[in-house]
């Protein structure tokens, strides 16, 4: 975990990776990135290519406004069968992701990004987890998509929403939510590790 002595800056927009943080016992304090910073899929990149630009972009969108401390960027995306869903634009792209997610076993990768300031040490991992969606009725994918649940959420679903629709087959929970916990942990170790290695 992040030491006393070390300032963690969420450069994030999202609700749900401030509360991962929070959960888990950090102190961090919350800077958000450019909308710029946050451009979606360019040609022929893949989803890991992808959330690992992003997540870089972000942190570095962030770390030109910071003199001290470690920024931390994540960017999540759902994979199935070769399409990347980001997050929805309305209802009805919300509907097209559902439909190509029930029944189906997808991806969902996560970028994670570490910049420290002021000496610019930069780490980026990727973490990918497996699931499966269940089958569920139209009505039942109306009656979700009325609720609004989906808005703001890669693949229109979001897994702490305490529906029993997605089952992670391997890898990380908190990465299906949007921030890997357990990556993070080991990649704030590593940080720490070669801010004390010897030149």
């Amino acid at each position: 975990m992040c030491a006393p002595a070390c300032q963690l800056i969420l450069a994030s927009r999202s609700p749900r990776r401030r509360q991962l943080l929070h959960d888990a016992g950090y102190r961090f304090e919350v800077i958000e990135p450019d909308p710029a910073a946050e451009q979606g899929q360019e040609l022929r990149e893949s989803p890991r290519e992808m959330v690992t630009r992003l997540a870089r972009q972000k942190a570095g969108d962030v770390a030109r406004h910071v003199d001290r401390g470690i920024i931390l960027g994540c960017d999540t995306v759902v994979e199935c069968h070769g399409h990347v869903l980001g997050k929805p634009v309305d209802r009805d792209d919300a509907r097209r992701m559902l439909l190509m997610l029930r029944s189906r076993v997808h991806h969902v990768y996560s970028g994670v990004c570490l910049w420290r300031r002021p000496d610019d040490e930069m780490l980026t991992r990727v973490d990918v987890t497996k699931l499966r969606m269940d089958h569920r009725s139209d009505r039942e994918l109306d009656s979700y998509l009325a609720t609004d649940e989906w808005q703001g959420k890669a693949g229109a679903f979001g897994y702490q929403d305490q529906h029993d629709w997605l089952h992670v087959i391997r890898g990380s929970e908190s990465n299906v939510v949007g921030l890997p916990m357990e990556l993070l942990a080991a990649m704030l170790d590593e940080l720490a590790r070669r801010q004390l290695r010897p030149d």
